[in-house]
């Protein structure tokens, strides 16, 4: 493997999801307390402590890598190489005990998302895509499934709040068009696009710790992973995602949406 290869790093991901997901899973369903962020968004001693153990081994194996995450913004984001992470994605799920939320373990080299990890530490499920490689599940390869037809389509999206304006339109007429709408899972919906029991994940008002993890996952099962605009997602972007589980059904989606 070459230095630009991102299986090279694949261990210290692990290592990451590892250590986080000990510390969340040992305050999950406990009485910790939640604080609220600038925008409203409840934050907790889990998120913060988990965020902490995964930059200080990113500062140990890695340290001439950028980070950005959630809970401690960026650091030395201009680097070649830069994980992106999120300690909880769903953290409104953590605290009321629901386990859907996930950790995600993203690495992206020049702005571009190559190697990410959803692990979900109370289900003990952890997914693994790397750019070129198969995308696994528990250590097992995995496949979306063929939905080429928008009306044979299940779609996840995390709440209506986050679309507004246009926004809320077109998600609404993309919502009437497909089988059946969901709200909720944060990026465990992710997780089931590429296993192949959902189809579509629609989102707004995303940061890259958001979405950076997911491309590589879903791309890696066979899915397609954009803007609405169809545009490749990396750490820049408007916050809009698609992932789509069949290629051409992502085609008919990016039509309703990004027009």
């Amino acid at each position: 493997m070459t230095s630009t290869d991102p299986r090279a790093f694949v261990p210290l991901a692990h290592a990451m999801a590892d250590a986080a997901g000990a510390i969340i899973a040992g305050y999950f369903r406990k009485p910790i307390g939640v604080d609220d962020k600038a925008d409203a968004s409840p934050v907790t001693v889990a998120d913060r402590e988990a965020e902490r153990v995964m930059r200080e081994l990113v500062a140990a194996r890695a340290p001439g890598h950028g980070v950005l995450g959630e809970e401690y913004g960026p650091d030395r984001v201009d680097a070649e190489w830069v994980w992106v992470l999120d300690p909880i994605d769903g953290t409104k799920a953590f605290i009321t005990g629901l386990p859907i939320f996930g950790t995600l373990v993203a690495l992206t080299h020049r702005g571009e998302p190559v190697l990410g990890i959803i692990d979900q530490p109370i289900t003990r499920e952890r997914w693994v895509g790397v750019r070129g490689e198969a995308t696994t599940w528990n250590g097992r390869p995995i496949a979306t499934r063929r939905c080429a037809a928008l009306g044979a389509a299940t779609m996840y999206s995390t709440a209506p709040s986050m679309f507004v304006g246009a926004d809320e339109t077109r998600w609404r007429g993309l919502a009437r068009s497909v089988k059946l709408a969901r709200f909720g899972g944060d990026c465990y919906a992710a997780g089931l696009v590429a296993l192949g029991f959902a189809d579509l994940m629609v989102e707004a008002m995303l940061q890259p710790y958001d979405y950076c993890a997911l491309v590589p996952v879903v791309e890696g099962a066979g899915g397609r992973v954009t803007g609405w605009r169809g545009e490749r997602l990396g750490l820049a972007g408007d916050g809009r995602m698609v992932a789509a589980g069949d290629p051409e059904l992502h085609r008919a989606v990016v039509e309703i949406l990004g027009g």
